[in-house]
């Protein structure tokens, strides 16, 4: 724990402290090695041909008809994607110009922070009360809520005029500072009251903690001030942290763990610099076992073990993972490239601006880590085997039902065959209103249904933190089989006539015949004497149906299942859906049904993945 006493003897006794707040030291050099670096080649373009369209493109509206639709229909996109679209606009022009020295004409620039401080609120409104009674009884006003893109806007702002100093207009600097004040430091300083984000246990905590942090660092001149503004932010960088278990998994998933823990990273390493090394946020082994998170969930590039929220494709952010690999040592997820400009649709300005200062061209092209993986407090594992045709790995999770960004998946598992993901996990779907409310479940992104495990008689498994997991074998048995055992009878409503459920897997990766097996076995027990189960198993391939086998085939590899046709029938479903970002998702959905089934029973399904 960091008191505030060395805290604020720390902020007070730092010398130089802006000097060197990104890391920068030989700018120019910086520069000139960013330019020639082939690594940073595609990027750049995509920076200079998105600095070009900003100049000759008008910026899009924030139209009140597009604000209003959150609270009229629950619907996000329609203002967020122009809203986004500005930030990075914004994150262009800025860094054209930071790696041009001598650029002269920064109007389009200029004009981007003047009309990105003319906006009503930088907070989005999915983050705002729903209604003007909800507005009238805030405790700030609009422009004053401080949201995670409020945040970021304010973090977005400051180090723009970090970047640029002595390069801007007076006037435009002087508003910025007078918008960050009155938005973001006075609602969030100058009173005790706290936003409920503050010791909140997911990302929001770290992410509006270390947006606003380092805008305080950038900007802030009255040390008494700026020590008590960075202890209120360690403070909420703390309830950040109790939202992991010691073993270091994110339960929302890598791509929020890039989010909240990167923006931890951010902050950590901008107050590191700051105080000269004397308040240092990346120590200890929980943190250490927070940043091997990726190297553990990585697959094949770009694919990852994807629970929850998620999304399978992840391209890591290659400055924060390299900063990680410098300070702590921590293995690294594989990284085939330095990512888009455009691969973050919200342009988050840190992401980019490290990848670019951070990036350690070393740790590029290595390949994804080999081994069991495993998170007792979590209760997920992985395991992987480079076989021949590629990487081959199976994913499972037990947990509870009331986890961060939630989906009821207890006993759910992913098979990836020779560089594919086969059987899915379908990640997040289109956020809107109902989708973080009571309709969360009517959702198949979220729902039992969704997922590859059964239905008991006719129910789905349920939400809330009573409804969990037990671990009850976690080995590697002498034939070098992974065996792991879980009792989901809790993940059901009582209602469901269920007893008892124990699903087991053993998975094994044989290299002598190029093939990898997962044996699923369930066991149920029931309270009355005839029963129905229908297992369901997830993919975004076709399945091609055979009498007692079912077979999934990819570009690279395949995974075959065989069941026993005298017990199930076979019926695959087609699901067209949408994923996070409103592009169409094809869901394959194979049903296998029981009928009859009495008040004990068993069965397995074999699974074999091999490359084609």
């Amino acid at each position: 724990m960091i008191t505030f006493n060395r805290v604020r003897s720390s902020i007070l006794k730092a010398k130089d402290h802006r000097r060197q707040l990104l890391g920068i030291h030989e700018t120019d050099v910086l520069r000139a090695s960013i330019a020639e670096a082939p690594h940073f080649r595609a990027l750049l373009s995509e920076i200079q041909a998105e600095a070009e369209r900003a100049r000759r493109e008008p910026a899009p509206e924030l139209s009140f008809t597009d604000f209003h639709l959150f609270a009229a229909q629950g619907t996000r996109i329609e203002y967020e994607k122009p809203y986004f679209e500005r930030r990075g606009r914004l994150l262009a022009l800025a860094l054209e110009a930071w790696l041009h020295p001598e650029q002269k004409d920064l109007d389009a620039l200029q004009n981007e922070i003047w009309m990105l401080c003319n906006e009503y609120s930088w907070a989005l409104p999915a983050h705002l009360p729903y209604t003007l009674e909800g507005v009238a009884s805030s405790r700030v006003t609009m422009p004053e809520v401080v949201d995670l893109f409020a945040s970021e806007t304010a973090h977005a702002l400051a180090e723009t005029l970090y970047l640029l100093e002595g390069r801007l207009n007076p006037w435009v600097v002087h508003r910025v500072r007078e918008e960050i004040e009155r938005r973001i430091f006075r609602p969030m300083f100058d009173t005790p009251n706290t936003f409920p984000w503050e010791s909140s246990t997911n990302n929001w905590s770290a992410v509006c903690g270390g947006a606003v942090g380092m805008a305080a660092l950038l900007l802030v001149d009255d040390r008494e001030r700026l020590a008590g503004m960075t202890d209120r932010v360690i403070r909420a960088m703390g309830s950040f942290l109790e939202g992991y278990e010691d073993d270091g998994c994110c339960a929302e998933g890598v791509g929020y763990w890039n989010y909240g823990f990167g923006y931890y990273v951010y902050f950590a390493e901008m107050l590191y610099e700051f105080t000269n090394g004397k308040l240092n946020l990346l120590q200890g082994d929980k943190i250490r076992r927070i940043a091997s998170f990726p190297a553990a969930v990585a697959l094949t590039a770009p694919l990852y073990v994807n629970f929850s929220d998620c999304s399978e494709t992840y391209v890591p952010n290659t400055g924060l993972v390299s900063r990680l690999h410098r300070r702590l040592g921590q293995p690294v997820p594989e990284m085939t490239a330095v990512p888009s400009l455009h691969a973050d649709h919200c342009y988050r300005f840190p992401h980019t601006v490290r990848n670019l200062l951070w990036t350690d061209a070393s740790l590029l092209h290595q390949p994804a880590a080999e081994g069991t993986f495993t998170f007792p407090d979590t209760a997920w594992i992985i395991d992987k085997h480079r076989l021949a045709g590629g990487l081959f790995a199976f994913a499972a999770k037990g947990g509870h039902n009331d986890e961060p960004h939630n989906h009821n998946d207890l006993g759910h598992f992913i098979l990836h065959a020779a560089g594919e993901t086969l059987l899915s996990d379908l990640g997040a779907g289109v956020y809107t209103r109902d989708y973080f409310r009571e309709g969360r479940y009517t959702y198949l992104h979220n729902a039992s249904e969704g997922h590859s495990v059964p239905l008991i008689n006719g129910l789905p498994q349920a939400a809330d933190r009573e409804h969990e997991a037990a671990v009850l074998k976690q080995e590697v048995a002498p034939d070098s089989r992974l065996v792991y055992s879980l009792d989901l009878t809790g993940a059901y409503p009582k209602n469901s006539g269920l007893r008892s459920y124990i699903r087991t897997f053993e998975w094994s990766g044989q290299a002598e015949r190029e093939e990898a097996h997962l044996r699923v076995n369930d066991s149920f027990t029931f309270a009355e004497a005839v029963n129905g189960v229908e297992e369901f198993f997830i993919s975004l391939q076709r399945p091609i149906l055979s009498p007692g086998s079912v077979t999934w085939r990819g570009q690279t590899g395949e995974v075959k299942l065989t069941y026993d046709a005298d017990t199930f029938s076979a019926e695959a479903e087609v699901i067209e859906s949408l994923d996070h970002g409103s592009h169409p998702l094809t869901v394959h959905r194979l049903r296998l049904r029981a009928g009859r089934v009495p008040g004990e029973a068993s069965w397995s399904f074999l699974f074999t993945a091999r490359a084609l």
